[in-house]
């Protein structure tokens, strides 16, 4: 059985379909075949027997039972002259003795047969083989004779050859067989075909995903008609492709960026550092003042690298891995230390602050980097002496500048990562700051935007964050 198992699996598919079709087709034929062969026997058998009991019942059966009882009683019986369509006959008696006719062959006596003769049931039917070896379907019912008998009791036991069931029956046999037969190879070649065709798109997937593993070409579409399983599958696959060369290209997009944004910092590195290095060895000293702005440029670039390295770690590692658990945080709280540090970086502005108590659930890192974010922006973009508002009301922070604004055509693009405004070009910064606030505002459930501050120009950037339950008094916040 494990062996046929093995040798089964080890089929291909479309064998496997086409085989499986082929053995329940010959089930159901074969079932088929057997319940019409069955149901005609029983109605072959069931005529035989009417006809039984209606030559029985005739007036030429009682005739010919008192003939032969009269020819079995006389001292020299001969034999008795039939019609051919006469059916066998022959009296059976209480003791389990017989007449019949001496042309005739004997039946051979059932129980039944003799229980009839003895009054003890009305009548019985059966299949028993005469002298001659003929299987006959036989009757047997109590009889009435006329004349001096020596048995107070008899039956009489009409025969006729179960030719007339078995012969229909074995025609009706060949016939199912080969219509079986017919139907049983019909359907193994049917099954082919569906497997065949059924499978056809499966084919057509399979080399689409050959080609695409051969050449990694992922612009490959495969046709999805209807809305069977095979064209969800081919919608599945496509839709699959698609999200692989969307990623591939954003892959190479970003790595063409961070070339391109590493590429100025490197540059004016190099620069510097050679400018130290042809000093040391031509032994030409700089002047203090100007070796001072070096260095301080050269440390401003290293600094500046290193947070666009540390950015482009944030954003190339998966979600899953780059967002910690979510935790519930005060949110306030949070906003009150980004401001602390805000501060530092630009003392010379006004930066005012309303915060109400809002807990969220967020990873606490990184929503305070978020928040720094945005308030660095307010910071760069502020006028000296100017003014930021910070307010945080039942989970929504704003924070409003007085600076240069954002041009109507340029709010689509401002959480794009390293895009960054013609007019900020300037400015330090890598364009990565606002697509990591947008990443992990929505890691936490919540939405930014960015838009015009409306009277006094600016900008004004809008965090909202969903509410959490509040820790209990003496519960730890993270």
């Amino acid at each position: 059985m494990s062996r046929a198992l093995r040798w089964f699996r080890e089929l291909p598919l479309r064998s496997r379909l086409a085989l499986l079709v082929a053995t329940a087709v010959t089930v159901a034929v074969a079932a088929m075949a057997a319940a019409c062969w069955f149901i005609t026997q029983g109605v072959l058998t069931s005529q035989l027997d009417n006809r039984l009991r209606n030559q029985a019942a005739s007036s030429a059966s009682e005739e010919y039972a008192n003939v032969l009882i009269q020819t079995c009683q006389s001292p020299d019986p001969k034999p008795i002259r039939l019609p051919g369509n006469t059916p066998l006959t022959q009296l059976v008696f209480p003791d389990g003795t017989v007449c019949a006719n001496p042309r005739s062959a004997h039946l051979r006596v059932e129980r039944s047969d003799v229980e009839v003769a003895a009054g003890l049931r009305d009548d019985a039917l059966h299949t028993t083989t005469d002298g001659a070896g003929v299987e006959r379907r036989v009757y047997t019912k109590a009889a009435r004779v006329t004349g001096p008998v020596q048995q107070s009791r008899v039956a009489v036991s009409i025969a006729v050859p179960m030719s007339d069931v078995t012969t229909p029956l074995n025609k009706l046999a060949i016939v199912l067989l080969i219509v079986s037969g017919i139907g049983v190879f019909g359907a193994g070649a049917a099954g082919l075909w569906v497997a065949r065709t059924g499978l056809r798109p499966v084919d057509r997937l399979t080399g689409t995903v050959e080609h695409v593993a051969r050449t990694e070409d992922l612009t490959v579409r495969i046709p999805a008609e209807g809305e069977d399983e095979i064209a969800r599958l081919s919608r599945s696959f496509n839709a699959m492709t698609a999200a692989l060369a969307s990623s591939r290209d954003r892959q190479s997009q970003l790595i063409a960026d961070a070339g391109h944004e590493l590429r100025t910092p490197l540059t004016s590195l190099r620069t510097n550092i050679e400018l130290l290095a042809r000093s040391e060895e031509t032994g030409r000293a700089i002047p203090a003042a100007d070796r001072k702005a070096l260095m301080a440029s050269v440390k401003a670039q290293m600094t500046e690298l290193a947070s666009l390295i540390g950015d482009l770690q944030e954003l190339s590692r998966p979600d899953a891995v780059r967002a910690g658990p979510l935790e519930v945080v005060a949110f306030h709280d949070i906003a009150r230390l980004a401001l602390d540090r805000a501060r530092l970086r630009g003392p010379e502005l006004d930066i005012r602050a309303q915060l109400a108590p809002w807990y969220v659930r967020a990873e606490p890192a990184s929503l305070e980097r978020a928040v720094v974010n945005v308030l660095d922006n307010a910071v760069k973009f502020s006028p000296p002496h100017g003014t930021v508002e910070v307010t945080l009301d039942r989970g929504t922070l704003t924070v409003r500048d007085q600076g240069p604004g954002i041009p109507a055509d340029e709010l689509p693009h401002v959480f794009e990562r390293f895009w960054r405004s013609p007019s900020a070009r300037s400015l330090p910064g890598s364009g990565l700051g606002l697509s990591i606030v947008a990443r992990t505002v929505q890691h936490a459930g919540g939405t930014v935007t960015l838009g015009a501050a409306g009277d006094g120009g600016g900008t004004v950037a809008t965090i909202r964050l969903p509410g959490a339950p509040t820790p209990p008094p003496d519960a730890p916040l993270a």
